[in-house]
């Protein structure tokens, strides 16, 4: 028969000992009754009168009728006990089966007996397999000493309940923290220990929330102690503030040494700064602002200031407004006020130097425009504005491009304005050529200099353009530069300019391959004829004023890429960048012919000259640039030869002794 548990084996037990009470009385009674009886025969045989008999016989039947009472009660309340057994040991039952907390049966040596739904639920198991175990089966490793010692005090009878926390472990392995409340059950003669009966409360989720509340209130404490603040509490129930033990540590106290005194801190307080703290305060107690907050300096317990930031919030008041209590934090900002200070300086160094820079490039003859790194204009000079035609204020905020636009003074192409690649280096970009194009399409040219602005985090952040009016100084460029190239007198290319040409015509031809007879350029080498008449009759000054007119005539005959140089003296010499020998004949006969044709008058006198011309082809095989001017050289004394004012071809002969073999004279007359 299994096992009856709790309060149901209880009440039957004490149910039984009522039931052997009656029923000893009722046995009592009816041995007597009995034994009257035996008597009363006994008597009847010893002729005792029937009197005594009869008294006998009424005092059995009395007896008797007792002991039959008795029996019949007995039978009642034994009947009656065993339905109060039944109906207990029912409630019993579904109480335990319906309990929302797990209940349970254990013997001495640790088996779960019986147990409810509840806790095979809250374990995972069915109530067969859970009863299959022992407590030390389904207790975590770690507190198996905790069931073993409550078990050897009920054993030793020094304990008849137990209440503790362990955790179990669930069907899975995983852990769940339980509460345990229990009774022994004892024999009533003997008082032996039967069993054990036990509440299991789950109580995982509360362990679980008093688990992160330590672990948060563990990261607060560490937020509070890395960030320099503590924590006061005001209560005027328990008479005083106490503050954290971050907090007095920072100041130089002990823990404890400043909690008491609610108005202690206000004496510590700069005196300088307590009316500030103190107004902050009136105004948070009046309602006016929603918390108080205050900076001020406060003394460390050695002596020194500390700059604190003070903030709390009244949270309970009585039914007169008064303040019942407060909480608030306390921070270290000594490092920041320290580091405000001395921005506070370098504000006002920075301003200083940024006014001086200001009036310096404010000052200085250079066009200065600076730029965010959005290409944004954020700076502008007198000078620039007046170059670019923009006032600053409009300037201010628009794109570069809207202010300032420089193209190449030859390719007429934008001169872009580049950032730096992302961590390479920034030079400044410099350009001599830069022409300046305003809004009112008027130019200007310049020179600039681009310098892009790189943080110290090595990021870009904008641009600075320097540039200058450099047209009249480009204009004396250009006139040194055609000074240095071109003859004085005739505007013609100097003999300098026109032996480069030729050197790069000859390097080109040999580069190329190709032959004098079929293509490439031709070399014309002009003398005039009678011109030292006009210089002994006229003067040097008819002989520049002829010279001129007679490059004129020559220019005007050539096409716009053929190459006309002076090269001394009435030494005149030509590049025909296309075509054959026969053209070039054709070319040299109009030259003649256009030089013969001038009508030149000087002081009334009327002169004429005429021109010799020599040829030579520029080829691959033509030889060096000298040699070049060797052949048409002597190809042109040969045309004077011939009667003058005619045309001679130079052969590909040789050079001897400096001088070109002359070649034989070919007549060229018109």
């Amino acid at each position: 028969m299994r096992l009856r548990t709790g309060v149901a084996r209880i009440v039957m037990w004490r149910g039984l000992t009522s039931r052997k009470s009656l029923g000893h009385a009722g046995l009592a009674l009816l041995v007597a009754g009995l034994g009257v009886l035996a008597a009363s025969i006994l008597l009847s045989r010893l002729d005792l009168g029937t009197e005594a008999l009869k008294l006998c016989m009424q005092i059995s039947v009395a007896v008797a009728a007792g002991a039959l009472f008795l029996a019949v009660m007995s039978t009642r309340r034994i009947s009656e006990d065993r339905q109060q057994i039944a109906e207990s040991e029912m409630r019993f039952r579904r109480a335990m089966a319906d309990s929302a907390i797990g209940m349970a049966v254990v013997g001495l040596d640790g088996r779960i007996r019986e147990t409810n739904p509840a806790f095979a639920a809250m374990l995972g198991y069915s109530r067969e397999e859970i009863e299959a175990l022992t407590f030390f089966q389904i207790t975590h490793p770690d507190d198996l000493q905790i069931g073993r010692e409550t078990m050897d005090d009920l054993k030793a009878g020094t304990v008849n309940s137990f209440h503790f926390e362990k955790r179990y472990l669930r069907k899975d392995g995983t852990p769940v923290w339980a509460h345990l409340a229990g009774s022994v059950i004892r024999d009533e003669n003997s008082g032996r220990p039967l069993y054990l009966v036990s509440q299991i409360e789950n109580i995982d989720a509360r362990k679980q929330a008093e688990a992160r509340i330590a672990e948060a209130e563990t990261r607060w404490n560490f937020a509070l102690a890395g960030a320099g603040q503590g924590v006061w509490d005001l209560d005027m129930r328990k008479g005083g503030t106490t503050y954290s033990s971050t907090w007095v540590k920072m100041l130089g106290y002990a823990d404890g040494e400043l909690d008491g005194d609610t108005d202690r801190w206000l004496t510590m307080i700069h005196p300088d700064d307590r009316e500030i703290v103190a107004e902050a305060d009136r105004a948070h107690l009046e309602g006016k602002t929603p918390f108080f907050e205050a900076e001020f300096r406060m003394r460390h317990k050695d002596g020194h200031w500390m700059w604190i930031l003070d903030r709390g919030k009244a949270i309970e008041r009585d039914e007169d407004g008064r303040l019942i209590r407060a909480i608030g934090s306390l921070t270290d900002i000594t490092r920041r006020k320290e580091a405000e200070a001395r921005l506070t300086v370098s504000a006002a160094m920075l301003a200083d130097e940024k006014e001086r820079l200001r009036v310096t490039l404010q000052s200085i003859g250079d066009a200065v425009i600076c730029t965010d790194a959005a290409n944004r204009v954020t700076f502008m000079n007198p000078v620039a504005e007046k170059l670019t035609g923009v006032a600053g204020g409009e300037a201010l905020g628009k794109m570069l491009g809207h202010v300032y636009w420089a193209v190449d003074e030859e390719t007429g192409h934008r001169i872009g304005v580049i950032r730096p690649a992302i961590g390479g280096l920034a030079p400044a970009d410099q350009n001599s050529r830069a022409v300046l194009i305003r809004r009112d399409d008027t130019r200007c040219s310049i020179r600039q200099v681009v310098s892009p602005i790189i943080n110290e985090r090595n990021e870009f952040c904008g641009l600075v353009i320097v540039f200058q009016d450099f047209t009249d100084a480009r204009a004396l460029q250009r006139q040194l530069a055609h000074a240095a190239a071109h003859d004085a007198l005739t505007g013609l290319a100097n003999r300098s300019s026109f032996i480069r040409a030729m050197e790069e015509l000859v390097g080109q031809a040999r580069k190329d391959g190709t032959s004098g007879k079929g293509g490439g350029h031709q070399f014309m080498f002009i003398d005039l004829d009678h011109f030292k008449l006009v210089n002994d009759t006229g003067g040097h000054a008819a002989g520049d004023a002829l010279l001129k007119r007679v490059a004129a005539a020559v220019r005007g005959v050539l096409g716009p890429e053929d190459i006309v140089a002076r090269l001394g003296g009435d030494e005149f010499a030509v590049i025909l960048k296309s075509g054959s020998a026969a053209g070039a004949k054709i070319a040299a006969r109009s030259i003649i012919d256009s030089i013969g044709g001038l009508d030149f008058t000087w002081d009334g006198r009327p002169h004429v000259i005429g021109a010799s011309i020599g040829l030579a082809a520029i080829s691959a095989n033509c030889g060096e640039v000298d040699e070049i001017i060797a052949r048409a050289d002597a190809a042109c004394y040969a045309a004077k030869a011939a009667g003058r004012g005619c045309v001679c071809v130079a052969p590909e002969g040789e050079i001897v002794d400096g001088k070109a073999v002359p070649p034989e004279p070919l007549a060229a007359a018109s």
